[in-house]
């Protein structure tokens, strides 16, 4: 019943995430969500995130920024990264997924999804046929209140972590520290 939200694979963090073992599952192109995935809703790009986006690159993986906000506000967070992005993506529909896919020029078995939204990014990545995975979404601490969508994802996730069919389809993935 909740399958269609699964995620392929589950990190708290996009820095979690061993993009080299990535690769080395033969996966090309990242497909990456922005606000509450790669930073806070709103804010700009970090070095943090910038130098993410370099070693990314540096491995020979390509990325895409894939974002329903406004064109403006993703050149302003894309203006170190210099990756390819579609603005106003009506994410969870499967057009942009698609459109993606073809900008990255890639198979849509060597792309992989990133976001912290069960009903939009992951919904939307198993949709398009493409692996994806999810990370905690980011909250500052002094942010106590959570909307009904991040509770309902919580019980999905809850069975996801408990469903060993389905949890974890990628493999490890985890970066060791």
């Amino acid at each position: 019943m909740f399958k269609r939200w699964y995620p392929s694979a589950y990190e708290h963090s996009v820095f979690t995430i061993d993009y080299q073992k990535l690769y080395q599952k033969g996966y090309r192109g990242i497909i990456f969500d922005i606000d509450n995935t790669l930073v806070h809703h709103g804010d700009d790009s970090t070095a943090e995130v910038d130098r993410l986006f370099e070693y990314i690159h540096g491995l020979g993986i390509k990325t895409l920024l894939l974002s329903n906000n406004s064109e403006a506000r993703i050149q302003k967070f894309n203006e170190n990264i210099h990756t390819l992005y579609i603005s106003n993506a009506d994410k969870p529909a499967t057009t942009n997924y698609f459109k993606a896919i073809s900008m990255l020029e890639l198979e849509k078995a060597q792309v992989v999804c990133v976001g912290d939204q069960l009903f939009t990014d992951i919904y939307g990545a198993n949709q398009s046929g493409i692996d994806s995975i999810l990370v905690d979404f980011i909250r500052l601490p002094e942010e106590k209140k959570i909307g009904k969508k991040r509770i309902l994802e919580k019980w999905i996730l809850w069975f996801y972590m408990h469903d060993h069919l389905c949890k974890n389809k990628i493999g490890d993935i985890h970066k060791e520290e």
